[in-house]
């Protein structure tokens, strides 16, 4: 017993010569395997496309990178004027390789990425429902106000899982009527349940709706005046919630709940067509869902299940169906760090 032991501490101390030594060489070793994706085709303006620019926001993770590059594709196939919309994309990490997959699957893309530091809500995200929306790129559209170039007045944020079937333009041109938010809302919706009993029980939490018909809106589409959030102070009144949430827990859902303390109520309505929501289920079991009455010009898969998962996994939901064909995903391949 004790030669065995002798021999596996010696195999181990040459194993660690052996890393140390490759590692003094420069030898490469592979890292996390980055999807690879066909090229999309070249989207080219009409003749009667104006100057003006839409400025799209995008959360850029590579757990959800397959989404992120249907979802700009169906923004491009379907929109009147292609060449005009910029997108933003939010990272944690500015990462060149993953730039490089951008430009090689949509070579004459417009889009800019800038970098999310992760210490900004380090100590102010509360324990939730799912792990995802425990992640600190869920919480970037509260800070892209402060991130984005001074010259973007206005955006619109969309989730990586979604796909756009209608001009996006159409979603642009909202009025805001002097709101800072815009996006559908569900006034049919429980909006008490998004809060626990201990903000309902206290008088002076609940308060914060007295006056207003707060009513629920998904967070994942919003057409968002970032002059007017940043003028506001939005980012900080969001912060200040999420800090009582820390010391009482008022809500459940990650980075939504907060903003809807925030805006509900004080919004700006846009048609339930600009958000299919729940789609991917609910947060717990993802169980398939069906689509809601009325016209679509965007699906959008909140949720548990995420449709390339699901369909990977030969278990799809029929709206799965309705992704798949805005899927550039060709193969894995590996990555190697220098």
């Amino acid at each position: 017993m004790a030669l065995s032991l002798l021999s596996l501490l010696g195999l181990l101390s040459t194993i660690l010569l052996l890393r140390r030594a490759a590692a003094a060489i420069g030898v490469q070793r592979p890292t996390a395997a980055l999807p690879s994706f066909r090229e999309a085709p070249a989207f080219r303006n009409g003749g009667a496309c104006s100057s003006h620019a839409v400025h799209v926001v995008m959360p850029l993770d590579t757990n959800y990178m397959r989404g992120t590059m249907a979802a700009v594709l169906s923004v491009l196939q379907h929109s009147t004027c292609p060449e005009n919309v910029s997108f933003h994309f939010l990272s944690v990490h500015l990462d060149g390789e993953i730039s490089s997959l951008i430009n090689s699957t949509f070579p004459f893309l417009a889009f800019e990425m800038y970098e999310f530091d992760p210490s900004r809500v380090r100590g102010k995200i509360s324990k939730s429902v799912r792990h995802a929306l425990d992640q600190p790129l869920n919480y970037a559209r509260i800070y892209m106000a402060d991130i984005l170039p001074a010259g973007i007045r206005r955006v619109i944020y969309l989730d990586s899982d979604i796909i756009v079937v209608d001009d996006i333009s159409k979603l642009w041109g909202v009025d805001l009527e002097g709101k800072v938010l815009a996006a559908p809302e569900y006034c049919h919706a429980n909006f008490t349940s998004y809060f626990t009993e201990a903000f309902w029980s206290d008088r002076r939490l609940a308060g914060v709706f007295e006056g207003r018909r707060a009513c629920y809106f998904n967070t994942g589409v919003m057409v968002v005046d970032v002059e007017g959030w940043r003028r506001g102070g939005c980012r900080r009144k969001v912060e200040e919630w999420m800090e009582v949430q820390k010391h009482k827990r008022i809500y459940h859902l990650g980075s939504l709940p907060p903003i809807l303390l925030v805006f509900a109520g004080n919004i700006k309505g846009v048609e339930h067509r600009w958000n299919q929501h729940g789609l991917g289920g609910d947060n717990l079991e993802g169980r398939c869902r069906g689509l809601h009455p009325g016209p679509i010009s965007l699906l959008h898969w909140s949720g548990k299940g995420k449709p390339w998962l699901r369909l990977d996994s030969r278990r799809p939901c029929t709206v799965d169906y309705l992704w798949a064909p805005y899927d550039l995903y060709k193969s894995s391949r590996v990555a190697l760090e220098e």
